[in-house]
């Protein structure tokens, strides 16, 4: 639905179509749209996060009939590059098997078993370690050593099964199921959304991951509501409008969306900071959005820290891209515009700098999973697109600090996972069995669960 009523809003705060109303520049009509509905209220059971039973009915039914984002197509962009993409039991190798072909072959030696590839690299063929099986970036098999103790095989029966392939946005997408619907029509409408934000052109400036001791559901629902930031990331309030968030349901469709408004101060806050106490929280000490503070700013009289920002925003990505974004809004500068497809993948909208989530089970247990945080940024002026960052994979016992290269994101994922932990414990300890969800800042919670129970009704 449109139009959602004030009361199913936080009362004392400006909404965000609101300070889209206040916007000197057109709106994109895909930030005007409202798609809030009533999901119902009934709890949810523990055992969604906890049970060995419904973790096997994930990989049973979701896993291996989702599209599932495996890569940046920068990471494979010359012929041999691959990356080795792995869900619960499920690895695949994707490959750029030729310039305009990708491929996704499951990553099992067809005779006896080994793992292939490990990790990533670049190959002329694939060779077993294990006693030599050949195959190449096509999938064929090319040779075997002792051929003529083997011949019950013939070659052309011998190809490595593969997954399907597509990309969009610069991601390569595989999904299990070869007869999966093609992957523009699992994103449905969310690309129109994204057409003016240039995720092709883009380039992974960092990529940070880390095992998190709590469920993937658990880990991702941290990410997809604002609710939390008043008491867990109480230092960027002044900067953040966190009970101001917009929740957009997009319904019969893979994805939905959240629009958290930034340089605007989080209505929790009496009496609220001043216009240049907000650009302060916003560019200087542990709150700024940067990696680097930005001291001597002043908001010039008359003006809204909003604004303000958002003007030197437009000018840094001119200076260092070339790209001319002087039409874009305020909001698609600094506002996380942030959407979720199901089941694992958060790209965020805008002009500037871009956020990426994935969360994965880890090593088949509940009770652990794989986070991921890419950045995506333009290229500089009047170069070529630098080489992708890789992966800097932190150890248990490292503090996402010791990741810079994400700046002072660093501070809120420590935050998080202190949560997160205790939050699995949390669950297992409950004497209710149940969690309860709010109507409006926890409905994208709601909509991944009912997405998940739609996938496990549809395969059981």
């Amino acid at each position: 639905m449109n139009n959602v009523d004030k009361a199913d809003r936080c009362p004392d705060a400006p909404s965000v179509q609101d300070l889209l109303d206040r916007e000197t520049r057109p709106v994109p009509e895909i930030l005007r749209e409202e798609r809030y509905s009533d999901m119902g209220s009934e709890p949810l059971d523990v055992s969604r996060y906890t049970s060995r039973e419904f973790h096997e009915l994930e990989k049973k039914h979701v896993w291996p009939k989702v599209w599932q984002m495996a890569c940046r197509e920068e990471e494979i962009s010359n012929v041999g590059d691959f990356v080795v993409y792995e869900i619960n039991d499920y690895s695949l190798i994707v490959v750029r098997s030729a310039e305009d072909r990708i491929r996704a072959f499951h990553n099992v030696c067809l005779h006896r078993g080994r793992k292939l590839s490990t990790g990533c690299g670049n190959v002329e063929s694939f060779r077993c370690p294990y006693h030599g099986f050949n195959w190449t970036i096509e999938g064929e098999l090319e040779s075997a050593i002792c051929d003529w103790d083997f011949p019950h095989l013939a070659k052309e029966n011998m190809s490595l099964p593969d997954a399907k392939v597509d990309t969009w946005g610069g991601f390569v997408f595989v999904n299990l199921d070869t007869n999966a619907q093609p992957l523009a029509e699992y994103l449905g409408s969310m690309p129109e959304h994204f057409k003016n934000w240039r995720y092709e052109t883009k380039y992974k400036v960092a990529h940070v991951a880390k095992r998190i001791n709590a469920n993937w559901k658990a880990a991702l629902e941290a990410f997809i509501e604002a609710y939390h930031v008043v008491a867990t990331h109480r230092q960027i309030m002044p900067q953040t409008g966190d009970a101001n968030t917009q929740y957009d349901n997009y319904e019969g469709e893979n994805f939905n969306r959240m629009i958290t408004p930034f340089a605007v101060a989080s209505p929790h806050l009496d009496p609220p900071p001043s216009e240049q106490e907000i650009l302060e929280s916003m560019t200087l000490g542990d709150t700024r959005v940067f990696a680097e503070e930005m001291p001597g700013l002043v908001v010039p009289e008359g003006m809204t820290a909003r604004a303000y920002f958002s003007d030197i925003l437009r000018q840094g990505v001119k200076e260092a891209s070339g790209i001319d974004i002087s039409s874009a809004t305020d909001s698609e500068m600094l506002d996380a515009i942030q959407y979720f497809v199901f089941p694992n993948y958060f790209p965020w909208g805008g002009q500037a700098q871009n956020i990426i989530y994935r969360f994965r089970p880890w090593n088949d247990d509940p009770d652990w999973c794989f986070m991921e945080v890419m950045l995506l940024t333009d290229p500089p002026a009047g170069q070529p697109r630098p080489e992708p960052a890789e992966m800097h994979v932190l150890a248990d016992d490292e503090s996402w600090m010791e990741a810079p290269e994400l700046g002072a994101l660093c501070r809120i994922f420590d935050q998080d996972e202190d949560n997160l932990v205790e939050v699995q414990t949390g669950l297992k300890a409950s004497v209710t069995g149940t969690v309860q969800l709010g109507n409006y800042q926890d409905s994208r919670i709601r909509d991944l669960h009912n997405l998940l129970d739609k996938y496990i009704a549809e395969g059981g």
